[in-house]
């Protein structure tokens, strides 16, 4: 019996030639991320345990953003920043990324693939459960909890067991009118928030080989949703000319055997799909956008790991161009990167900053902002009544502000056409 992509990573990582799932191995960390919100408890609970002279297990190897609750004057928020700022400086982490300098580079999921650290064969921890983006580049990403950071930190290795692996396949060509947002929902709806606990989320079909990096990194993002380990899809053309575009090369190919066993396997065919979004509370409560149709909405949000990249305001500018939005609209790019890109990319001679701006959106620095709610001065944050429709990951009581609102999440289409006419509205009304 062959093995799957992520069996054979965690082979490679742990320094074995044959692995199954279920068993348990040390794994050797290439990469060690945190933030803001986890990385001052990491710290603490590091110190603690290796004692006043820890050190850290390898410098070039240790990740750091701010990117969840920066851009507030809240007093314990703005400390987390001091401490991650004075651990960078006394244990000289070149790998830094520091608020309010040039250096600063948005919301880690997207920064990690923008600065290179995400390299196909490679094994990545982070102290976020949404680190499993990165697992659209052909390698084994999850999120950990701050003690399982702190060892990583301290010892450069993580006990873990062996993932299951489920299969999704998506057939056909994408219709103009679904996003890979459209597609995880679907998944969710089927499978529920525990139908892939501890397993590995492999995406694979023709579908998915016609999806660009980012779009891919939604699907991938979004796996934790359904209580997955991990997302993943293998290395092919588009990742290698992603790769190569910011001067990565020369990484290990891994890739699935055709006699690989999985715990299940789910087939789609995108040409039979609609658009869908996740009524509130929970990711998994799927419905058609159809059935839902004319929804009152106070709030739209387009933003977030999962729906603030360059691709998901590409789909946004399609619908809002010349059109002006009634309902508030919060566009809040996931990175310094896409920031830039939104006042130099051009839709039909007009950059996409300009059509945002003429749609009366509200334009947000690059942030988590909103995404976790965050303190009360947080831009774009629920409050009581609210009804949002937003392109992030998730939509339990609370999630985006106030327990009092509801959250429905759609694709970036999706959202832009609820935009412009207030009520949650089918994209296909805008796009053939």
């Amino acid at each position: 019996m062959g093995m799957t992509i992520t069996e054979k990573i965690f082979a490679k990582a742990s320094k074995n030639t044959k692995l199954t799932p279920g068993e348990s191995v040390w794994l050797n960390v290439d990469v060690l991320m945190t933030h803001d919100v986890c990385g001052p408890p990491t710290i603490s609970i590091w110190k603690e345990q290796f004692g006043e002279n820890a050190k850290v297990w390898d410098k070039n190897k240790v990740v750091i953003f701010h990117d969840h609750y920066i851009f507030t004057k809240n007093a314990h928020a703005n400390r987390n920043v001091d401490v991650l700022r004075q651990f960078a400086a006394d244990y000289d982490l070149p790998n830094y990324y520091d608020v309010g300098t040039d250096r600063y580079k948005g919301v880690c999921h997207l920064a990690l693939a923008e600065e290179g650290y995400n390299i196909p064969g490679t094994v990545l921890f982070g102290t976020d459960s949404h680190t499993c983006t990165s697992g659209a580049f052909g390698m084994f990403s999850t999120g950990v909890g701050n003690t399982d950071a702190a060892f990583i930190l301290g010892t450069g290795k993580i006990w873990e067991k062996v993932p299951e692996s489920m299969l999704f396949t998506f057939n056909g060509t994408m219709p103009a009118y679904l996003t890979a947002k459209d597609l995880i929902l679907q998944i969710l709806g089927d499978i529920t928030t525990d139908g892939a606990t501890y397993r590995a989320m492999e995406f694979s079909g023709e579908a998915i080989a016609s999806m660009s990096m980012y779009e891919r990194m939604t699907l991938t993002n979004m796996a934790i949703e359904a209580g997955g380990m991990s997302g993943i899809i293998a290395v092919d053309d588009v990742t290698r000319a992603y790769l190569n575009g910011i001067g990565k090369t020369g990484y290990d190919e891994l890739y699935s055997d055709a006699d690989a066993e999985y715990f299940a396997k789910y087939s789609y065919n995108v040409n039979e799909m609609e658009p869908v979004v996740a009524k509130p509370h929970s990711p998994d409560n799927r419905d058609t956008v159809k059935n839902v149709e004319g929804t009152p909405l106070t709030k739209c949000y387009i933003g977030s790991c999962t729906g603030g990249k360059i691709t998901d305001f590409r789909y946004a500018a399609q619908i809002l161009k010349g059109k002006k939005v009634k309902a508030v609209t919060y566009v809040v790019p996931a990175s310094t990167l896409v920031a830039g890109q939104l006042e130099t990319e051009l839709f039909e001679g007009e950059s996409l900053a300009d059509i945002f701006r003429q749609a009366g959106c509200i334009m947000a620095e690059s942030s988590c902002a909103a995404c976790l709610g965050g303190p009360s001065d947080t831009i774009g944050r629920s409050v009581d009544g609210d009804a949002v429709i937003s392109t992030t990951n998730r939509n339990f009581p609370g999630r985006m502000g106030s327990k009092a609102a509801g959250v429905y999440l759609a694709s970036p289409l999706t959202v832009a056409a609820s935009a412009v006419t207030g009520v949650i509205t089918d994209p296909r009304n805008f796009i053939s």
